[in-house]
This record gives structure tokens, sequence and C-alpha cells, in this order.
């Protein structure tokens, strides 16, 4: 119950505004937040690939309200590529985009923009040697999403795809992605969802977890496995031995300052690790989101405005 609650507290502003001006949140945040600015970003992927893993980056930011922000979010993007071409590091770092920031719900021919704005990012990802994921949000997104997706697709066919087992939808959606070369990074899901979509009990989210891996691994997919519960990597791993899957053929991802040393195992044993990192100035929704996803992140941010 606390994550659901904690999520509809976060939308009160002047919930917004404590957190975000709080100097205990702003430290607490850097757990999961490269930084603000690109130099932030760039310094940790080069930390994370010189530790033997990959890297999605989130610039972060949502809600978007005018055409404007989502301009300066794909010009973020763009520079954001560039750089990473620029420093080599283009191999091992994609770029994960919210399509809300891109202007998706923009109330005249959003969706259409955000198609235009996702096209450009694809096209610089694709001139450094690059991909590019779409980011899942809550579920009245998800049609409009999967419908920019395969408008990318025809393309830019490696553009990823982000599904979520929590909601009831997601099993044929992922029948419907799983074939070979299609890339899919399947997560649980971080938003509070109606019950009339969306599991409501964590074992039948986890159970939808694991029978829409299975599906993933054995329609010869490229699952992208984005879980921090040690059953669901381990059910991955159990599957790519099943199916006689390089570790070339799969990739585990965690979340930037979450299980580090289980990242760093995985790793050692010779497996994919991508990690994502976000960065940027609009940090709140998504350090919201990470706080509601496991009581630990909260007690910890509580015992520090205590003890501060």
């Amino acid at each position: 119950m606390l994550g659901p609650a904690l999520l509809a507290a976060s939308r009160t502003p002047r919930i917004r505004d404590f957190v975000t001006t709080s100097r205990v949140s702003r430290g607490l945040v850097g757990r999961f937040v490269a930084g603000n600015e690109q130099d932030d970003a760039v310094t940790a992927v080069h930390g994370l690939v010189a530790r033997g893993m990959s890297v999605t980056i989130d610039h972060l930011g949502e809600d978007t309200t005018e055409r404007a922000q989502a301009v300066a979010t794909r010009e973020a993007y763009r520079a954001l590529l560039t750089r990473l071409g620029d420093e080599g590091l283009a191999a091992h770092a994609e770029v994960s985009l919210k399509l809300s920031a891109l202007g998706q719900a923009l109330p005249e021919g959003g969706a259409a923009f955000a198609l235009d704005n996702a096209r450009v990012i694809c096209r610089a990802a694709g001139q450094v040697g690059t991909t590019v994921t779409l980011d899942m949000e809550d579920h009245t997104t998800v049609d409009s999403t999967l419908s920019i997706l395969g408008e990318l697709r025809a393309d830019f066919p490696w553009v990823g795809a982000v599904l979520q087992s929590g909601l009831f939808r997601t099993e044929a959606d992922v029948r419907d992605l799983a074939h070979p070369g299609s890339r899919v990074r399947l997560v649980k899901g971080a938003y509070a969802e109606p019950r009339a979509v969306a599991h409501a009990r964590k074992a039948d989210v986890d159970a939808a977890y694991r029978r829409c891996l299975a599906v993933l691994f054995a329609e010869g997919a490229y699952p992208m496995v984005a879980s921090h519960d040690q059953s669901m990597v381990d059910e991955a791993n159990r599957l790519a031995a099943q199916h006689d899957r390089e570790p070339a053929d799969y990739e585990l991802q965690m979340l930037y300052g979450i299980r580090t040393s289980e990242q760093e195992r995985q790793v050692a044993e010779g497996r994919q690790m991508r990690v994502y990192l976000p960065y940027g100035q609009d940090w709140y929704g998504y350090f919201m989101r990470r706080l509601a996803e496991r009581p630990a992140n909260v007690a910890f941010f509580l015992r520090s405005l205590v003890s501060n």
C-alpha cells in the first residue's frame, strides 16, 4: 500500500516543492541519478564502461506541456549522442526516451510531434553507431507508444520496446513483439495503475513476468531483462541456458545505484549487464518512483530527514 500512496502524494504541489528544495532529498537523489548535467552523465558512463558494463541513458523530463520543452529535450539527446560518439562510448551506451518528454501528451498533434522528435534522435543514434529504447509510461500511453514504436522500426528496426508485466495486456503485447531481432525490455512497472488494467498482487505481477520472459526467450527476441529481483535474474539466466543463448543474445538490466555488487557479479560471470542511468534537473518524478518501489528507500529518506 505504501507505493501507491506515495505516488499519489507525490502529485501534491506542496510535497513536490518540499522534496525538490530539501537539501536532504537532493543529497539522496544522487544515489539514483548521475547528476544534473551532461558532463555528470558522461563521467558516470566512463566509470561504468570501465567496469565492464553497458549503459542506457535517460535525460530526465516528463509531463511536457509546451513544444519548446520537447524540442529542448530532443536537442539534449542529440548533443549527448554526439558526445558519446566523440568519446568512443557509443558502442557501450544507448539512450532511453520517454515520449511524454518529447511532446506525446500535447493536446494538438502530440503523438505526431513526439514521433518526429524521436525520429531525429534515432537518426542521431544511428549516425554514431548506437541504439534507442522507448520507455513505457502509465497504461494510458501504451497504445500510442507502441504505434510510435512501429513507425520508428520501419526505418530503425533496432529501436527497443519496454513492456510492463504488471498490466493485464502485456502478455499479448509480448507475443506481438517477440520476433527475431526485436529488442524488448521487460519490467514489472513503476506506475500506480487501476485494478481494472493491472495486477494488484505482487505474486501475480511476478508470475506474469515469468510467463513473458519465457515467450521472449523462446520466440527469438532479444530480451532485456530489467529486474532487481534475484529470482527473475536467475530465471532469465536459466532460460538462456535452456534455449542455448550466448551471452551476446540477451542482457540483464538494473538501475544506477541499485544492487551494484550484483551488477558486478553478473559481469564477472560473463553476462551482459546494462545500467539504466538517468541524469538531468527534472528528476522529481523518477526519484519518487524509486522511493515508491522499495520501502527501504523511503526508510532511508525518512532517517535522513530526522538526522539533519
